[in-house]
């Protein structure tokens, strides 16, 4: 008798857009700069970026303008941008080169493998994932990003007082991140319930226009336990 399939762990579904002229002269000059190319052994996260400050990892970044501007922002930081589609990647590139950002690189490729074999245990100050694929459908839930395993995978990774934080503008979802976040033993909240938004976090321009239509917005923050 054969035995069962089970399923990796997956971050993303790949639907690659189409790539501007623009993004990919930015993806080729400043890969070759900024870039980390998927390997399967651990990185030293110091070495990387040349210094011995706090390392945020970054899920899916998207068009990367809110990570952007967090690493302004946070400039004693360092941030590990993770996303797999290429148009994302190219549009943070310009806008690393464009700000001249130092404390930003980037791994283009499933996060789920990079936490588990490049991302060393204990060793992350912080993570985001804001606004990941929502799947509304209901049939779809099982895609979505937050789910047990990838959260435990992720919550290993956090030093002790580390932080995990999400958003979202689906409440389903919202209520799926404060479910499945409130079960890793790992980690504690950091409220009661939904979080205040940091300020940290910037509201994007898709964000602003949906709360004045009336759109709600969920913050999840959670801690790595001490001890």
């Amino acid at each position: 008798m054969s035995l069962p399939v089970h399923r990796p762990i997956r971050s993303f579904v790949l639907r690659q857009g189409r790539v501007s002229n623009a993004q990919q002269r930015y993806h080729e000059s400043m890969m070759a700069k900024i870039g980390v190319p998927y390997t399967p052994a651990p990185l030293d996260l110091d070495a990387l970026f040349g210094r011995g400050a706090p390392k945020i990892l970054e899920i899916g970044f998207g068009m990367g303008e809110t990570t952007a501007t967090i690493a302004v922002a946070r400039a004693d930081c360092d941030f590990l941008g993770v996303e797999v589609h290429t148009p994302g990647v190219g549009s943070l590139c310009k806008l690393v080169a464009e700000r001249a950002l130092p404390n930003i690189r980037i791994v283009q490729h499933d996060a789920a493998e990079v936490l588990r074999d490049m991302i060393q245990p204990g060793t992350l100050a912080g993570a985001h994932i804001f606004f990941p694929d929502p799947w509304p459908k209901a049939r779809h839930h099982k895609r979505r990003l937050i789910q047990p395993p990838l959260v435990a995978l992720l919550a290993s990774r956090l030093a002790p007082g580390g932080y995990l934080h999400c958003a979202t503008d689906w409440e389903n979802y919202a209520e799926q991140m404060l479910e499945v976040l409130s079960a890793e033993p790992l980690l504690e909240n950091t409220a009661e319930g939904f979080a205040k938004r940091p300020d940290y976090r910037p509201l994007t321009k898709f964000e602003q226009r949906g709360l004045r239509l009336g759109h709600g917005v969920w913050d999840v923050v959670f801690r790595r336990r001490a001890g």
